[in-house]
């Protein structure tokens, strides 16, 4: 005998095909003790039909801010919202691959936005009208959102939101700073005591709990030098037209502090090595770690074997790292590891600081802005750009006698550049023998 069974209209059959067309989209792990991440942005609104492999949200790590790609294409129903915290494997949105594709496929959110952004940048109105004459009534923002607002001065009441009950979404910010905001809507700072709150991300939990860490757990000490700048923009200002003609890209300062830390850690390894279970580890390669100043918190990419590579390379391994840091799509791959670290606050106008060591590191090279001082050569005073130098280092593994060692090298070599090709020596000195 055949039985067909029904619920509510609708036959058995049609109910289990119905549930096994919907996926669940679970949490990846972005890497080794993870557990948890929190949903910073969807970039499709509940019901959207999307395409395979689509970026639909971006999630954010202890380590890094990752994008989740549709599994398969479909209805998108959102299970986890923006801001709420998902375990590993927690499902964050279901996708019903049975939903028919709407007429002209997927919209793809990211090249609209760029689309509409280009004409605006290219031809901007002579006088933009106020974005909040349009929309009276601001969404609240999202976390990635209400994040670039703050760095941008931007106000709720400035920009439209796109999302769902108005909500304020990471392109509509996009958005409306390639469009122009005009100065008449900014508000006036001053004369209020309003308090605002923003739940920490993960990634600075993380960033907080390892440098609480590393003041409580090592022996830290830092150590000075200056150096005089001048022979090495001198070098830049020679070279830097033909360098970017033949390498693609611009000789910047860090390749050869880059260069130097490399070359000087040979000379004392304690300075790229690290204590690990009651052991002292030394490395025979320098994975140096570039510290970035991101929306989302201070990352450290790790430009691998930088040892054997030419200041072409290295700057070219930098600049393709600090982007991927900056837009959001930097990998727990590209920050594991790492020997030594170097961190550059001079791009901010410090001029002298105590950078923390990145653990299980053990020192970390700072720079500093570079100001032109008076300076004594050959018993004359002279204004030469001089940049001072910090080497912060733990003294359970490196004594000072290495960590002063180190960071004179290091002086060396910038002040006399053909030191770098010749083991940290002059020309001279090897012709010699020294």
């Amino acid at each position: 005998m055949n039985f067909r069974c029904k619920f509510a209209g609708k036959s058995l059959i049609t109910i289990i095909r119905r549930d096994m067309s919907n996926i669940e989209m679970k949490i990846p792990s972005p890497g080794e003790s993870i557990s948890e991440v929190i949903i910073a942005n969807w970039l499709v609104k509940n019901g959207d039909y999307v395409s395979k492999d689509q970026v639909i949200a971006e999630i954010d790590s202890d380590k890094a801010t990752l994008e989740l790609a549709a599994e398969a294409a479909g209805t998108i129903t959102i299970v986890a919202q923006a801001g709420d915290t998902v375990a590993v494997g927690g499902v964050a949105c279901m996708i019903d691959t049975a939903a028919a594709a709407p007429a002209g496929g997927a919209p793809v959110v990211e090249k609209k936005v760029e689309a509409a952004a280009a004409p605006v940048a290219a031809a901007p109105a002579p006088n933009p009208m106020p974005v909040a004459s349009s929309h009276p009534a601001a969404g609240h923002p999202s976390p990635v959102a209400a994040k670039m607002m703050a760095e941008n001065n931007l106000s709720a009441n400035q920009i439209v939101g796109s999302g769902p009950a108005g909500r304020i979404t990471k392109s509509d910010v996009v958005a409306a700073l390639a469009g122009g905001i005009s100065p008449e809507v900014v508000p006036q700072r001053g004369g209020t005591r309003n308090e605002r709150r923003e739940k920490m991300t993960n990634l600075r939990k993380k960033i907080s709990e390892r440098l609480v860490s590393v003041k409580n757990t090592t022996a830290m000490l830092t150590t000075f030098n200056e150096v005089n700048m001048k022979p090495v923009m001198d070098l830049r200002a020679k070279y830097k037209d033909v360098f970017k003609e033949k390498h693609g890209v611009g000789l910047g300062f860090m390749s050869f502090f880059t260069k130097a830390v490399c070359e000087a850690a040979f000379h004392f390894p304690a300075v790229n090595a690290r204590i690990e279970n009651g052991e002292i580890v030394f490395n025979d390669f320098c994975d140096v770690g570039i510290a970035v100043s991101t929306p989302k918190g201070l990352m450290v990419p790790i430009v691998r074997n930088a040892e054997s590579m030419s200041l072409a390379q290295i700057e070219q391994a930098i600049g393709g790292l600090a982007k991927k840091a900056r837009d959001g799509k930097i990998t727990v791959d590209d920050m594991a590891g790492g020997t030594f670290t170097i961190t550059n606050g001079g791009v901010f106008g410090s001029m002298l600081s105590t950078p923390i060591i990145n653990p299980p590191q053990s020192a970390i090279l700072g720079m500093h802005n570079i100001v032109e001082r008076p300076i004594a050569e050959n018993g004359q005073v002279v204004i030469r750009p001089v940049m001072y130098l910090a080497l912060s280092y733990d003294h359970r593994i490196i004594d000072g006698r290495e960590s002063v060692g180190f960071l004179v090298k290091i002086k060396e070599m910038l002040e006399n550049p053909e030191r770098m090709i010749f083991g940290g020596k002059t020309a001279e000195e090897v012709l010699l023998g020294l």
